[in-house]
């Protein structure tokens, strides 16, 4: 019985393709399940079989607790007794009592084989996917096998992908037999085993069928830089030569159109719009937004945003129906883009001017000449009166040197007294805020500029609107807020 064990080992890893390990394990467990069922006793049955010889030993496994906590003698033993079995064993260690080894031809053989196939198969699809992901081949092709619950199953070589609905691209309508591609978006491990997950709506997809479609993509030639999708409708890919003797927009576009024609084929008729990349963050934006003309950009670094100012005749074609311009462009781009009309950009700026005007007239003490002054020399700030070098300030030629500093002085006295102001709310702030789990010194100083001094007020706030204030993240504001709320629920 032991030869016919080693032989049905080597043909199962063969047939297969999987290493006899696998099998081992798969047909211990087999004997182990088929064992358990001769004995009425809810016992734990080990079986170990010899790789060599193929002989094999079955085991009643206990586990090792306190002498006053066994509950179950067929699973349990205690400790003092364990000892006498095995003087190194430790609690929470395992016994293994030996007991009748069964013929092999008496164990209830379609129960071993059921066993012992599903492990099998296990093995083979993890196996089959590993040598999959070794490949790094991220896109995938096959066959629509079945349709589950509005996903689809698609059948590519010896592996299976799932397709959910909500990765299909909308108003496409895929039966089983199609053939379809797909980006690998993960690897679901679930107790049926792993599955790959497949998405026809992400970015990556687009660019993985322009690397198909393009093979100086391949060659290192050409580089898509980003690419953002309105899945079905339209999609934006940057694009950026990496040997200037090719025009990366032509060379993706392809004679008469059939490279690009490929993929919006593939895609259902998605519009795609290939745009030209820029190390300049601005004369990307510009190139993202095309074909509208833009007649001028403010690029504000520390909100990572854009004020993108355009004529009435290109307001429409910048933003796009819908938003869907400005927004596949804000996503292409990683920018925040606001789209305004010269007109409103003028009175932007004028209400910006009025309001640091004011703040000069107030804080500074001077009238309107001066206020208006500074800041059509580009001051914006007390800070930068008082800390930009003298040597700068002195080139304003209209203001004399006595009238600088006494605006520097005047400036930092300002911000001195702000700071002070700061810290006696700071010292007004309850204890109970301090001491939440979460907040430190700096949070505290920039909620009690905002007037938020107690937990009572804290716990009032929503999470973004922490997240406005103080700019961390999400996760640690939920956590701040739910403690601020804890005794409301006392």
């Amino acid at each position: 019985m032991s030869r016919e064990i080693l032989l049905l080992v080597d043909a199962l890893a063969h047939e297969k393709n999987v290493s006899k390990a696998v099998v081992f394990t798969a047909l211990e467990m087999a004997l182990a399940s088929a064992t358990k069922k001769h004995f009425r006793e809810d016992i734990e049955v080990q079986v170990k079989i010899e790789r060599d010889t193929g002989n094999y030993r079955c085991f009643q496994s206990k586990q090792v607790v306190p002498d006053d906590a066994v509950e179950n003698s067929f699973r349990q033993i205690g400790f003092s007794e364990a000892l006498k079995l095995n003087a190194e064993i430790e609690l929470g260690g395992f016994i293994e009592e030996p007991i009748e080894t069964l013929e092999f031809d008496r164990i209830g053989a379609q129960a071993a084989k059921q066993v012992i196939f599903q492990k099998i198969r296990d093995a083979e699809r993890e196996q089959n996917l590993n040598d999959f992901l070794d490949r790094k081949e991220y896109l995938i092709s096959g066959t629509i096998k079945r349709m589950e619950r509005g996903n689809a199953i698609v059948e590519s070589g010896r592996i299976e992908a799932i397709l959910p609905r909500d990765q299909m691209i909308p108003k496409e309508n895929l039966r089983v037999g199609d053939r379809v591609r797909g980006y690998l978006q993960r690897v679901d491990r679930t107790s049926r085993g792993p599955s790959l997950v497949i998405s026809r709506i992400s970015p990556e997809f687009l660019i993985k069928l322009f690397q198909l479609e393009v093979p100086e993509i391949e060659e290192k030639l050409l580089e898509i830089k980003a690419a953002a999708r309105d899945p079905g409708s339209r999609a934006k890919i940057a694009v950026k030569s990496n040997d200037p003797r090719i025009d990366p927009i032509g060379t993706c576009v392809g004679m008469r159109g059939s490279r690009v024609q490929s993929v919006i084929t593939e895609l259902t008729g998605e519009r795609i719009d290939i745009i030209l990349w820029a190390e300049d963050p601005a004369t990307y934006v510009v190139n993202a937004l095309a074909p509208a003309e833009i007649s001028s950009i403010v690029v504000d670094e520390d909100k990572h945003a854009m004020d993108i100012v355009v004529n009435d005749e290109n307001l429409a074609q910048a933003i796009g129906r819908g938003g869907q311009n400005v927004r596949l462009a804000s996503e292409l781009t990683g920018w925040l883009l606001n789209i305004m009309t010269e007109d409103e950009s003028q009175k932007r700026n004028e209400e910006e001017t009025s309001a640091i005007s004011k703040l000069f007239m107030d804080k500074l003490d001077v009238d309107e000449e001066v206020a208006t002054i500074l800041v059509e020399e580009g001051f914006s700030s007390l800070e930068e009166i008082a800390y930009v070098p003298l040597e700068e300030m002195l080139e304003i030629e209209v203001l004399d040197e006595e009238t600088i500093t006494e605006l520097r002085d005047r400036a930092s006295n300002a911000l001195l007294t702000a700071a002070i102001a700061t810290e006696e709310k700071i010292e007004r702030v309850t204890e109970d805020l301090l001491a939440l789990e979460g907040m430190d010194i700096q949070l505290v100083r920039e909620l009690a500029a905002k007037g938020i001094n107690t937990q009572e007020e804290l716990a009032d706030l929503a999470a973004d609107d922490l997240v406005e204030m103080t700019g961390i993240d999400i996760e640690r504001a939920n956590q701040i807020i739910i403690k601020a709320r804890e005794p409301w629920f006392v």
